[in-house]
């Protein structure tokens, strides 16, 4: 009637009828909800738990990093390839190599190692060949130096490691590796076993195993440097090892070229650890993307399952959609309170999938004897974009409801 004053916006829907209506969407169904917001607590509690362990775990290499791998370091003649493809060196290691590297700072052991050529000569046990025992393939001979066992950090099990003295007198005494000795069947040294190479005898002073670096000292006979020399001209040292200290590899890497070659540093290739800062960010980003590319998935899955529960939601509540709509609410109330809907689902999702994500890394830290680290605005960013997802999900649903005409749904039609 013309008399009669328009009733205004806010009496017709206003934004406390908008959050009462969607709350009661949301509760209808209590089973359903907790189905649609499974796949976004997934992905969140992923992504959570991707960037919380990435982060212990960069802690946890930052405190404790690998220690074989931060404490070794290697140097060894530069090579040029021949006519024939094979590589050869270009120069040679001096003979005191590990005493000039012991002299810099940070360096804790050093040792040097060599292939000896013993030509067509066996490694037996028997000074004779006995043609009644079975083939066996002979271990390769080796030379280090004194300081090698402990810049490889190996260990002795039974007897002792030669020391300088035997190798600036060039004793004949070796040191076999584990499984070198049980091809050999030697297996302790109090009773003074010999090794035949060829004719000549070398006596069986110790038997090293758990070596870190190296372990194909594991497989061979091992001489010191002076005894090959003696006995087989050996010219050079192949590498030299060195034990040094947690983060000075880089410096080492500078000095310890100079240190062997002052006249030409570029004939040595040294090999030293990297940082633990690179090592750490290496292990987050690999971490990083395996997880985070199945969070993405999960999300992608649970963004999928908002829609279509929230489109089903509106086909089942088309008659409801149409009533409201000739009580007066428009198409913008409808859209509002299906994106409204969307969107809480969304955020439940993210909150639950965040406390699940935290409560998984402080369980794994505790379990592994870490120290959990998660950034907090990283989990209250990650529960948001609960709400995101929610927000992304529901357009579609949202300008479906919209869209909807109140004589057709009331008729029984979407």
């Amino acid at each position: 009637m013309k008399g009669l004053p328009r009733p205004s916006r806010r009496d017709r829907f206003g934004a406390q009828d908008l959050l009462a209506e969607a709350s009661a969407g949301i509760g209808a169904r209590p089973g359903r909800l907790l189905l649609t917001i499974l796949g976004t607590v997934l992905g969140i509690a992923s992504v959570v738990v991707t960037i919380g362990l990435a982060q212990t775990a960069a802690g946890q290499i930052n405190k404790q990093f690998d220690a074989v791998a931060a404490t070794q370091a290697m140097a060894k003649p530069s090579t040029s390839r021949g006519w024939d493809g094979t590589e050869r060196a270009t120069s040679a290691l001096p003979w005191d190599a590990a005493d000039r590297a012991a002299r810099l700072a940070g360096v804790e052991a050093a040792g040097t190692v060599a292939t000896v050529d013993v030509g067509d000569a066996t490694v037996t046990t028997v000074p004779v060949n006995d043609p009644s025992q079975p083939p066996v393939t002979a271990p390769k001979v080796l030379a280090t130096s004194a300081g090698l066992l402990e810049a490889v950090q190996g260990r002795v099990v039974t007897g002792r490691y030669f020391d300088e003295g035997h190798d600036a007198r060039g004793d004949r005494v070796v040191v076999l590796g584990a499984r070198a000795a049980q091809r050999l069947g030697v297996s302790r040294v109090d009773t003074q076993p010999s090794v035949f190479i060829g004719e000549r005898a070398y006596q069986v002073i110790g038997i090293i195993d758990d070596v870190l670096r190296r372990s194909d000292l594991l497989d061979a006979v091992v001489m010191p440097m002076g005894t090959a020399r003696t006995d087989y001209g050996l010219t050079a040292a192949e590498e030299l090892h060195l034990h040094v200290a947690v983060g000075s590899g880089p410096v080492i890497g500078q000095q310890l070229p100079i240190a062997l070659d002052p006249n030409d540093p570029e004939t040595v290739q040294v090999q030293v650890p990297p940082s633990t800062s690179a090592v750490r960010e290496s292990v987050q980003a690999d971490v990083n993307t395996i997880f985070l590319a199945l969070g993405g998935v999960a999300l992608l899955i649970g963004g999928v399952g908002i829609a279509n529960v929230t489109l089903l939601s509106v086909m089942e509540r088309a008659g409801e959609i149409g009533l409201r709509r000739a009580l007066g609410a428009t198409k913008r109330d409808i859209a509002a309170q299906f994106m409204l809907e969307s969107v809480v689902i969304g955020l439940l999702g993210g909150l639950v999938g965040a406390a699940l994500g935290v409560a998984a890394v402080v369980s794994v830290s505790a379990a592994q004897q870490w120290t959990p680290l998660l950034d907090l605005p990283v989990v209250g960013a990650a529960a948001l974009a609960g709400g995101a997802i929610g927000l992304a999900a529901g357009v579609y649903p949202a300008l479906k409801a919209a869209s909807v005409e109140p004589i057709t749904a009331l008729r029984g039609g979407v």
